[in-house]
């Protein structure tokens, strides 16, 4: 195994220091890898050195500007410090270079989402939901984004598909609930505020909730 791929072990086993002394010697050993610049960003933004992360990527994009695995890597960096704008280009970018995977998407989606741009969140969460179907906040996300534009049906079974994979989802029956006395289903809607208080007995959401559709199955 090369001292790249060992140092990506290293980092998923927790063992920074090991990883940082690997990819140290990719690099001396190898000054134009382009993916050890990758890696070595990876750590340091997992360690939250997010401007020493920055120079890492900017360096492996120098060496190699098809490496979609660097401009992720940095727009990840960037998402986290709320330069939405900023990150968008950038995952565009790792997709325009080959990088077709559901996390990318999803931070992209997020980076919309984040502007307010919520007809431009919608596809990058979908497409983050068809590529990886067991993403819970992918697609928790997506169903989010639906609601918000009125697309009440759709964020319903997004919701309880959500369920499906998670049935101690208490946010996802909280947000059933709204999207039932939305459309007018009251008893329907106190179930779901029911169910996830049941979950979350603090979900003070969802308490408010109850407390509405009551007044209002009361008033009926």
């Amino acid at each position: 195994m090369d001292k790249n791929k060992l140092a990506v072990e290293k980092m998923k086993d927790g063992n920074i220091e090991e990883a940082a002394k690997l990819l140290n010697e990719a690099i001396e050993e190898n000054p134009k890898d382009a993916v050890a610049y990758t890696n070595f960003g990876n750590l340091l933004s997992a360690v939250q050195e997010k401007e020493k992360a920055l120079i890492f990527f900017n360096k492996a994009i120098e060496l190699d500007a098809d490496l979609a695995a660097a401009y992720y890597g940095k727009g990840n960096v960037l998402y986290n410090e709320d330069k939405f704008l900023e990150a968008i280009d950038v995952y565009q970018e790792a997709l325009a270079k080959g990088l077709h995977e559901g996390d990318v998407y999803y931070m992209l989606g997020m980076s919309f989402y984040q502007q307010g741009d919520l007809p431009r969140s919608l596809p990058s969460l979908q497409r983050a939901t068809e590529l990886n179907v067991t993403d819970i906040d992918a697609k928790f996300q997506y169903g989010l984004v639906l609601a918000q534009l009125e697309q009440i049906d759709e964020a319903i079974n997004v919701f309880e598909e959500v369920i499906q994979l998670d049935e101690t989802h208490a946010d996802s029956y909280f947000n059933l609930g709204v999207a039932f006395t939305y459309k007018n289903e009251l008893e329907t809607a106190l179930t779901m505020f029911n169910k996830a208080l049941e979950i979350q007995p603090d979900h003070t959401l969802s308490a408010n909730g109850k407390k509405q559709v009551e007044k209002l199955l009361q008033g009926e």
